[in-house]
């Protein structure tokens, strides 16, 4: 079943992708395309159990007469927890459905045309075993938060649980009257029901990802922060995190947009939102509600944090406005967000610290290859079975330094042309890898071929071994790969450094495993040969002087 499942999902695959055919385990359907889905929730302090009411909006491209829903089900295997559907609805007329393997059904009764939207009513009601959090905040209070990373909001809603098949959202959710909700888009209505229960919705209009999708209940303060281009800046955390919490979030939301949105392209959503949330070990890139961890309250503007928020408002371009077609392509997100952020940061604090970044990031990269297990690992991979470990670290350090090598390598404006290109050609749909290379070669018109492959299609990072003499005034360099597998074609930057401390830069392409050899003529007595002065190569290196 797997390989008949492989063999179509490769079969699914765009044209654009034509030198790396690759995917995941999803059953992909691009004969449907929804449009909107409104979540109606019930929750209860009572019972860990919610109560739902899913309206799918869904446009038939070709013509069919299933609609296929994700909705993990009840089962002693999940201690009982799980959904139920209690009902299915299309046009008032009750449907036929099934719901086996966490999959529904859906038996619309005729065959929908192509071209034509339809409308179908989920009911269901059942306990969540994950991506809905039901539980005590730091503070012991109840609250219930998403947790949808990266297939699990099919555990609470029934969805197109997968990136490919963006769609706008709305959340209307009845709670109790002392919680407070927030979602993703805007407020459209708060009402007081009576019985202490409170009914809010909120509707976002853009097309994203369902894991994107985002809900917050508890019992908040909020504040509006700001606002940029016309839309709001709020933060929402725990009432006890008022004085701390607005503090810690009032910046750097607002420069933040306009350094990216001038950088990249527009802002593609209605407000933006910084959320605190216990179901949040980091950040989680909601869209437009950013989430964060508890623990990133500390009343300081701790640095470590403001990074995070730079990060997942870097996410709101790439991952959120520009999504992954597969989740191969998990960089495209990832490594987006890591190097803008280090762009960010070297705009705001300065080059040092965009070099500090840069070399953190290069040492976690060799450290996990310098792990034999890890050696294979290439940031897209042929095929990924479980659509809950589509990540890992090397998506956003080498997935950064990806970029960023890119980038030194075509220019700052070419690479700045080539993705603001990608970025307005993709705003709100998703893209692959071969997506983005089509744009930087445009822009640079140049073959990328080779950049990519080697980055993005094989395991491992070049190790170099660089020696270096000088006799009678002649220095002599040799530089070699010595990595066991996978060949890089590089060129390596030195900076010949002399005792009276002047300097002088050369640049050695080494490609496959015969070494490379440079021979200078100097009068001066040369001190030390630096390996990658300017921070542009991801590779590790030993110099020996003979």
């Amino acid at each position: 079943m797997r390989s008949l499942l492989l063999l179509l999902a490769l079969l699914l695959v765009p044209t654009a992708q034509a030198q790396h055919t690759y995917s995941d385990s999803y059953p992909k359907n691009p004969g449907i395309d929804v449009q909107n889905y409104v979540f109606e929730l019930t929750l209860s302090d009572e019972l860990d159990s919610i109560e739902g009411r899913t309206t799918v909006d869904a446009r038939f491209l070709e013509a069919g007469r299933t609609l296929r829903l994700d909705l993990i089900e009840r089962s002693e295997a999940l201690e009982e927890k799980g959904m139920t559907v209690k009902l299915v609805l299309m046009g008032g007329a009750r449907l036929s459905w099934q719901h086996d393997n966490d999959a529904v059904l859906i038996d619309l009764g005729r065959l929908v045309a192509a071209g034509e939207r339809i409308q179908v009513t989920v009911e269901y009601s059942g306990t969540p075993a994950a991506g809905l959090r039901i539980g005590d905040n730091k503070y012991g209070d109840r609250t219930f938060f998403s947790d949808n990373w990266s297939s699990r909001v099919r555990n609470w809603v029934p969805t197109v649980d997968h990136p490919y098949d963006k769609s706008a959202n709305e959340f209307v959710v009845t709670a109790p009257s002392h919680y407070q909700v927030v979602s993703n888009g805007v407020l459209v209505e708060e009402t007081d029901l009576g019985d202490n229960m409170r009914r809010t919705h909120w509707k976002n209009s853009v097309p994203v990802a369902t894991w994107l999708y985002f809900l917050g209940v508890a019992e908040f303060a909020m504040e509006q922060v700001d606002t940029f281009d016309g839309k709001a800046i709020e933060t929402w955390v725990y009432r006890q995190d008022r004085e701390q919490g607005f503090h810690d979030f009032a910046i750097p939301s607002k420069q933040v947009l306009a350094f990216y949105s001038d950088l990249i392209g527009p802002y593609a959503y209605e407000r933006l939102a910084n959320v605190v949330s216990p179901a949040t070990g980091g950040g989680m890139e909601a869209a437009s509600t950013p989430a964060y961890s508890e623990a990133s309250v500390t009343g300081t503007r701790s640095r470590r944090w403001q990074h995070v928020i730079i990060h997942e408002i870097a996410h709101q371009w790439f991952g959120n406005a520009v999504t992954e077609h597969h989740w191969n392509d998990v960089w495209l997100s990832e490594g987006f967000a890591t190097y803008y952020t280090l762009l960010f940061r070297q705009y705001a604090y300065g080059q040092d610290d965009f070099i500090a970044g840069l070399k953190d990031s290069r040492d976690r990269v060799i450290a996990f290859y310098g792990n034999d297990d890890n050696y294979d690992f290439q940031l897209v991979r042929p095929y990924i079975e479980n659509l809950n470990d589509v990540s890992g670290a090397m998506m956003y350090q080498k997935g950064a330094w990806t970029l960023h090598m890119l980038r030194e390598r075509l220019g700052i404006d070419t690479y700045t042309k080539g993705v603001r290109a990608y970025y307005a050609e993709h705003f709100n749909g998703n893209a692959q890898t071969a997506d983005f290379k089509q744009s930087m070669e445009e822009a640079s018109g140049l073959d990328l071929d080779q950049h990519f492959d080697q980055w993005l299609f094989q395991g491992g990072i070049p190790h170099l071994a660089l020696t270096w003499s000088q006799r009678d005034g002649g220095l002599g360099v040799s530089v070699r790969q010595t990595q066991e597998t996978y060949a890089f074609d590089i060129e390596v930057d030195l900076e010949i450094r002399f005792v009276d401390g002047s300097t002088e830069r050369v640049t050695i392409p080494v490609g496959g495993s015969e070494a490379a050899s440079v021979r200078k003529e100097y009068d001066a007595e040369v001190s030390e040969v630096v390996v990658d002065p300017d921070t542009r190569l991801l590779a590790s290196w030993e110099v020996t002087r003979r």
